[in-house]
């Protein structure tokens, strides 16, 4: 497997510094989730680790080689990226969608070959969508979308996979579907996942590891079990909190304190 690695990265846009220093290694074999308030670099983390922006500082190594060196379409073959809200090619159906993927496979002038076909249809029926394939993308719903979407990451057959929010804008129904089938595909395949996502109990839950990030640097990074505390909610999206464990998953469980002393005025 392939180890991705960042050393001291400072990145952002323009002349503004989003994330300042900041050392990581992604676990391998495991999904790993990034957390943090709104505008504290989390999304801007994961672009630099996919190379679609280029840090100011530091360096970013992929089994111990630069991968500002690596040549794209070969990272592409071991890197894969579903960014957020992706725009839908207008008339496109699912089955030409999913086989972008193979895009990193193919020849200049050459067609869609018997691999590349196989791993379009694999893709497909892991995300549960192969009696979609002919119908155009943007007839479907929210969740059947998102699942094309991971559907043509998944065709393009990484080591890694890069998920900026992947459950923003699904109902809970779809979110929890999205989160199992990417942990099946993480325990089946080995794939290293990380992903950005919003809500902390699905991260508690679904996550090997955390990496917490509070305005642009890393704060805490552990097992869900070992550094989701109330100390640690606070800090980070000063919300105050108690942790329970989750009567399903056994995983720490966020309850906001809230306001209890409100009353409503009577009408």
């Amino acid at each position: 497997m392939k180890r991705l690695k960042a050393n001291h990265i400072v990145a952002g846009y323009d002349k503004k510094i989003i994330i300042d220093g900041i050392d990581i290694t992604i676990p391998d074999n495991k999904i790993s989730v990034i957390i943090g308030a709104n505008a504290c670099g989390k999304s801007t983390l994961l672009k630099t680790l996919a190379r679609l922006i280029k840090p100011n500082s530091g360096e970013l190594l992929l089994d111990g080689k630069k991968i500002s060196e690596i040549p794209p379409k070969q990272l592409a073959q071991i890197l894969g990226l579903l960014p957020q809200s992706p725009v839908v090619p207008e008339g496109i159906t699912v089955a030409d969608l999913v086989a972008r993927g193979r895009f990193p496979y193919q020849s200049f002038l050459k067609g869609l070959s018997a691999k590349d076909y196989e791993a379009v249809e694999e893709a497909l029926e892991i995300m549960g969508i192969t009696d979609l394939a002919n119908r155009c993308v943007d007839e479907l719903s929210g969740g059947q979308r998102q699942r094309v979407w991971i559907a043509m990451a998944l065709a393009q057959q990484t080591d890694i996979l890069l998920l900026d929010e992947p459950t923003t804008y699904l109902d809970i129904t779809y979110q929890v579907e999205i989160l199992d089938l990417l942990t099946d595909l993480n325990r089946k395949r080995g794939t290293t996942i990380v992903m950005v996502l919003h809500d902390i109990n699905l991260s508690a839950r679904y996550a090997d590891h955390i990496f917490a990030l509070h305005k642009g640097k890393l704060v805490a990074q552990g097992a869900p079990s070992e550094i989701i505390t109330e100390e640690l909610i606070k800090k980070v999206f000063n919300l105050d909190c108690s942790v329970i464990k989750d009567p399903v998953s056994g995983s720490p469980f966020i309850v906001p304190k809230g306001r209890h002393h409100v009353k409503l005025n009577a009408s």
